[in-house]
């Protein structure tokens, strides 16, 4: 009667072991260098409430390009949160995410940012205008544009700035290119950036206004200016073909566009997509803010300006030796 019971007990108990054992999930997060402490909250906040309870996380950061192609080459990911849509839409023509990832409401974007220039305190040099960072003596530390999405950002921002300041689009590719010969270091991401503007380098670090708000908040001796002309940073976020946790990391990019998780980026200094969220918060805008489709949109910009091969970005930096 024992040995009936003992495996009778077994018999009963064996679902239930199951059940809880298929409940610990774990979500494998690739993103880009700079909402790293972001996540981090996000992350918490997500396994607190009932869809993110049981699941846990594995968390990759760094250059946005450079994270896209580790996905590309075969790095494990359910979730995949850049800095730029091509980023995305590279792994899109690898089957590696559906091609309806931008679809929604949102168009597949989880943040905004714009960029901006990061200062030393006092701005010494008085840099306020795209025209002052080609002054005589003015150092530029920006990110490389063929490994950081940051960076693109900053080559797009300088270029359109030209452009509504009345250029024409070859005046402002020679802008682009005199700004160039002032940059004195390219890290490999926006976070590698900043750390090197804050060891000393530079006059002026190019960067995500949110970098900025994340060094003043760390008590960093630095201030910011944001241009009257300057390119409106979007932030696209995408769950993987490959994932064998869909239903956990659609809840989880559920869960990131709700005013809590909003709020929590907005915290970080990134302007949400869910605009309830940014209340309360000091968000500047700015008269001459454009987007990508200003300055042709990522397909061809990203041909114009991106190719290793022909893009303007590969002359100067073959001029610069970069």
């Amino acid at each position: 009667m024992r040995r009936i019971s003992l495996a009778l007990l077994i018999a009963l108990l064996l679902p239930t072991l199951a059940a809880g054992a298929s409940k610990d999930t774990k979500l494998t997060l690739v993103a880009y260098s700079t909402p790293k402490d972001a996540y981090g909250r996000l992350v918490s906040a997500f396994q607190k409430t009932q869809a993110g309870n049981g699941v846990s996380f594995s968390q990759s950061y760094g250059a946005s390009g450079e994270q896209s192609r580790a996905v590309a080459a075969g790095l494990d990911a359910d979730v995949v949160a850049f800095s730029l849509e091509p980023d995305i839409t590279s792994l899109v023509q690898k089957n590696l995410v559906a091609k309806d990832w931008n679809k929604d409401k949102y168009k597949g974007m989880v943040t905004r940012s714009v960029v901006v220039f990061i200062v030393r305190d006092g701005n010494p040099k008085k840099l306020k205008t795209w025209n002052d960072l080609i002054k005589p003596g003015v150092q530029v530390i920006t990110p490389n544009p063929f490994t950081s999405g940051g960076a693109r950002w900053n080559v797009m921002a300088a270029y359109g700035g030209a452009l509504r300041s009345g250029k024409t689009p070859k005046q402002a590719v020679d802008f682009l290119g005199k700004l160039w010969k002032h940059v004195v270091a390219q890290p490999t991401s926006a976070r590698e950036g900043l750390q090197t503007f804050l060891a000393g380098r530079g006059d002026v670090f190019l960067a995500y206004e949110n970098e900025a708000v994340f060094a003043q908040k760390k008590g960093q001796p630095v201030q910011y200016v944001i241009p009257k002309a300057t390119i409106l940073i979007e932030n696209p976020i995408a769950i993987t073909s490959t994932s064998k946790h869909k239903t956990e990391a659609k809840a989880f990019l559920k869960f990131l566009r709700t005013p809590a998780a909003q709020k929590i980026y907005a915290e970080n200094g990134y302007r949400p997509v869910v605009s309830s969220a940014a209340r309360g918060f000091n968000f500047p805008t700015r008269p001459q803010l454009f987007t990508i489709k200003y300055v042709g949109g990522w397909p061809k910009v990203e041909k114009k300006f991106f190719d290793p091969n022909t893009g303007i970005m590969a002359h100067f930096q073959g001029s610069n030796g970069g």
